[in-house]
C-alpha cells in the first residue's frame, strides 16, 4: 500500500505527521469519493513529487474515472483561482474587487461529479494555497448544501497533513543531497 510507504518515508522527527497521515486518511469518515478526491487534489496541490507519486495510484484505484479527472480539475482550477482571488483580496485598492475576472472557470459549474464533492476538493486545495476568499466562498456553498462543519474540517485536516508531509519529505530530499 502506497500510504504505508509514504508513512514509512516520514522521518522520526516528524512522527506526528506520520500518525496524522494514517489517521486522516485511514480513519476518515468521508465517503470514498470525497476522501480520495480530496487526497488526490491535495497531493497535486502540495507540489510534492513524492507525495503525488505515492498517493495517486491509491486515489486512482478508489475513484471512478470521472471523479479522478474532477479531482485533478479541482486542483488545476484552484491553482489559478487561488492566486487570482488571493491577490485581489490582498491588494489595498478595492477597485480590483469590482473588476470582471475574465477567466474561464467552466469546470466549477460542470465538474462531472456531485457539486458538493468538487466544492469540498476546491476548499481543501484553497486551504493549501492560502486563499481566504476562496475558502469562504467554497465553505458557504458547502454549508448551504447541508454539509456539516465536521466534514469541512476533515477535508482541511487532510489538506494540512498532506501539505506538511510534502514539505517535510521535499526538504529531507534536498538536505540529503
Amino acid at each position: 500500500m502506497a500510504l504505508d510507504e509514504l508513512k514509512a518515508a516520514v522521518p522520526d522527527f516528524a512522527k506526528d505527521l506520520k500518525l496524522n497521515l494514517g489517521s486522516v486518511i485511514g480513519n476518515s469518515e468521508l465517503p470514498q469519493q470525497q476522501l480520495w478526491g480530496t487526497v488526490l487534489a491535495c497531493a497535486i496541490a502540495s507540489r510534492s513529487p513524492k507525495v503525488l507519486t505515492e498517493l495517486e495510484p491509491e486515489a486512482r484505484a478508489n475513484l471512478k474515472p470521472e471523479a479522478y479527472e474532477a479531482a485533478k480539475a479541482a486542483a488545476a482550477i484552484m491553482a489559478m483561482n487561488n492566486v487570482f482571488y488571493r491577490t485581489r483580496h490582498l491588494l489595498s485598492d478595492p477597485e480590483y474587487g469590482t473588476m470582471r475576472a475574465g477567466l474561464r472557470m467552466n469546470v466549477i459549474g460542470k465538474p462531472g461529479v456531485e457539486k458538493v464533492d468538487f466544492e469540498l476538493w476546491s476548499l481543501a486545495v484553497s486551504a493549501i494555497n492560502g486563499c481566504g476568499q476562496c475558502l469562504d466562498s467554497h465553505e458557504q456553498v458547502l454549508r448551504q448544501a447541508g454539509v456539516d462543519r465536521e466534514t469541512i474540517q476533515e477535508a482541511v485536516k487532510i489538506a494540512s497533513v498532506i501539505q506538511a508531509v510534502g514539505v517535510t519529505l521535499d526538504a529531507e530530499a534536498v538536505l540529503a543531497e
